[in-house]
């Protein structure tokens, strides 16, 4: 396969000046990594790398290395937005600690150096060795390339020289793979910063090896004598049945043809897969990704682009099986729901992969946090009866710092560069400054996206210069006007993308101007639970009922089939606007259980707001497939 032209601009070289997201991202700083790291250190994740356990203390977790190193990553991508000299060094002082617990041959995990040294490598369906060391990577990676220090990314090249060692195809060498995807698109990110070709290779070797029969997570097994794997407990629990499916270990890579298993494992094998296919020019990895990302959209997302129907598995059960109360929707697969798009778009420059982006950003994503950047959902159901809210932290918080890392590199997401090419994927207020064949060219957004469809690019070349810009045309818009310096052109988009050809020059002036109005959705009638109910969407925004606006029994509301829909911006916290209506609900003042003919029904005016927003206020009952009548 050809590799692609296009190359995203580093969210180093954005600078947001959004009403929406600038404020996101400071409470990011300010408040959530303050916050996670603290929760680190008061459960003793960060001490845990003192190695001073002994039999009696409380044992640390096989994946709290992975907290402190997604922490380590956020942070370090929060340096770059916004420098901060404390930070810095809090950085520098737990990266001294977490390398000070690396081995002499390289290993690298507090549980195991600590707690059970020789089980090292024994259960790697469970225990999480490789996704810690993965996510220890990312974290150099990111560290190295914010601040050019190489402590962390010298500390994880001999960890991942001594993981060469131990696994491959060589005699004595463990043909295995992690249970939990994460080290294979770490290892191609610790290529791309070292340029060490091993890395790559031993990245392949993971991603091909998976699947193979037999099965290696059955294999090994047997070497451990049928002793359990470390979370096999949990799969006793009632509803709960492992099957390689779980960890898509179930079929080789290339022949998987359906999303499968644990959600957020599903999204980091997908992720490193393009990645692969990029580097390698592997074009059956990214055709089967291709297909597994068809069968996941058309049958398997929520409206809100979140994934994952049941906490049994934590992932997908079957097709257009879409609970809301009982939904799943793990924010941190809806970050990995992210990533692996973002991968695909630069695989194959298509609106639908930046539509799937900014409908996860603007709903599923940053639902995962509370206004104040201090409290958490794990998961993200889209109906709640009151019982449902966000929290400090949890015994299993991956989701925290997920998140915490993907908001401080929101500016990565926006532009992508060709030779003589620059793409807008997303509409945010930004600037950036493009390098292309013709030299450098100034982009600059005005917007105040997605609350109005107004959206204007500065296009400014150092010199005039031939280049083509292409915009995209969100999916949800059915309408929109283009205009070039105040003259009107045809919208004809190809893929998502509307391309300008012209020599462009200081000054000149693209404007976008979508139609937004609030649209209905409507579920596909195989999901079952959607059927009579509507949705409400305004731009890329989901909309939800919440008690403090409508009261109890959102259940029981009806909204009306001709009711108008009117947005309103009446003082919600940073020019958020609701969408009001008209709905109907049935008398429940008769108190006989049946009786004949329709009951009473009284009329009301509802209130909606924006699902990222529910569980803000005071708590109660949310919905956002609501019931609609004539």
């Amino acid at each position: 396969m050809k590799r692609t032209a296009y190359r995203p601009v580093s969210f180093v070289d954005v600078k947001i000046e959004d009403r929406f997201w600038s404020n996101k991202i400071r409470l990011n700083r300010e408040r959530t990594i303050p916050a996670i790291y603290k929760q680190c250190k008061d459960t003793g994740r960060i001490d845990a790398f003192r190695l001073n356990y002994k039999p009696g203390d409380p044992v640390p977790h096989v994946f709290w290395d992975s907290d402190v190193a997604k922490w380590i990553e956020a942070a370090s991508y929060a340096l770059a937005n916004h420098y901060d000299e404390n930070l810095d060094r809090l950085i520098d002082q737990t990266i001294d600690l977490v390398v000070s617990a690396q081995q002499p041959d390289g290993y690298l995990n507090t549980y195991f150096t600590v707690v059970e040294p020789e089980k090292r490598w024994t259960d790697l369906r469970d225990a999480h060795e490789l996704y810690c060391a993965g996510h220890m990577m990312e974290a150099a990676v990111a560290h190295y390339q914010v601040t050019g220090k190489r402590k962390l990314l010298d500390a994880m090249c001999r960890y991942a020289d001594h993981i060469a060692t131990v696994f491959g195809p060589n005699p004595g060498q463990k043909p295995g793979y992690c249970g939990h995807p994460e080290i294979e698109l770490a290892l191609i990110r610790l290529y791309r910063a070292t340029q060490e070709p091993k890395y790559l290779e031993l990245s392949r070797f993971f991603v091909d090896e998976r699947g193979k029969s037999p099965n290696y997570f059955d294999v090994e097994r047997e070497v451990r004598g049928g002793a359990d794997s470390y979370f096999d407990a949990y799969f006793r629990e009632p509803g709960r049945t492992y099957t390689h499916e779980y960890n898509q270990s179930h079929a080789p890579v290339r022949e998987q043809t359906r999303v499968t298993g644990h959600a957020v494992r599903a999204m980091y094998l997908y992720s490193a897969m393009v990645d692969l296919a990029l580097e390698t020019r592997d074009e059956s990895l990214l055709t089967a990704c291709k297909e597994l990302w068809r069968h996941l959209t058309e049958t398997r997302m929520y409206v809100t682009a979140g994934i994952g129907s049941s906490h049994l598995n934590e992932g997908f059960t079957e097709d257009y099986d879409l609970p809301n109360e009982t939904a799943y929707c793990e924010t941190c697969a809806a970050v990995g729901f992210v990533f692996w798009n973002h991968r695909l778009l630069h695989a194959d420059l298509d609106g639908q992969f930046s539509d799937i982006i900014e409908r996860a950003l603007y709903n599923s994503v940053i639902s995962g946090v509370s206004e104040d950047g201090k409290k958490f959902f794990y998961d993200n159901p889209l109906a709640s009866k009151g019982n449902h809210h966000r929290r400090e932290w949890f015994d299993v918080s991956c989701c925290p710092a997920n998140l915490s890392r993907l908001l401080s590199t929101i500016g990565e997401y926006l532009y992508s560069a060709g030779d003589d090419e620059l793409i807008v994927h997303q509409y945010i207020q930004s600037s950036t400054e493009i390098q292309t064949a013709g030299g450098s060219v100034r982009v600059r957004q005005i917007t105040d996206y997605p609350w109005d469809g107004k959206v204007t690019v500065q296009v400014t070349p150092e010199r005039p210069a031939d280049l083509t810009v292409k915009l995209r045309l969100p999916g949800w818009c059915k309408q929109a006007e283009l205009k070039v310096n105040g003259q009107s052109v045809s919208v004809q988009a190809a893929k998502g993308y509307v391309a300008l050809r012209r020599q462009w020059a200081p000054g000149d002036e693209i404007q976008w101007i979508f139609d937004m109005p609030v649209e209905r959705v409507y579920a596909h009638p195989s999901v079952k639970e959607n059927r009579g109910r509507v949705a409400i969407q305004r731009g890329p925004v989901i909309y939800c009922l919440e008690e403090a606006d409508n009261g109890k029994d959102l259940d029981g509301l009806y909204l009306l089939k001709d009711a108008e829909l009117t947005v309103v911006s009446d003082g919600q916290p940073d020019g958020i606007p609701a969408i009001y209506g008209t709905a109907v609900r049935f008398s429940v003042e008769d108190r006989q259980l049946y009786s004949y003919g329709e009951k009473k029904t009284e009329t009301l005016r509802i209130r909606m707001i924006p699902y990222f927003y529910w569980d803000n206020r005071v708590p109660g009952e949310m919905l956002v497939w609501i019931r609609e009548r004539s």
